[in-house]
């Protein structure tokens, strides 16, 4: 299954691949653990809702320069 938007639409800085893993990451473990504290029942995937967010800039990337080659 393929995730929309493309990973070129929300890496708009120059960001690298792994960074844009993590902070998927990160913030579907926030969404899940959120969900679970307020007994929420989940609509949807927390990875979809991470890449939602991260693509309409509810949520941004900060990459530290001093790690990049």
């Amino acid at each position: 299954m393929m995730l929309r938007p493309a990973v070129c639409q929300i890496l708009k800085n120059n960001e690298s691949y792994y960074s844009l893993v993590i902070a998927v990451a990160k913030r579907a473990r926030e969404i899940t653990s959120d969900a679970f504290e307020n007994k929420k029942v989940l609509d949807e995937k927390p990875v979809k809702t991470a890449v939602d967010e991260l693509y309409n800039g509810e949520y941004k990337i900060i990459e530290d320069p001093s790690l990049r080659n």
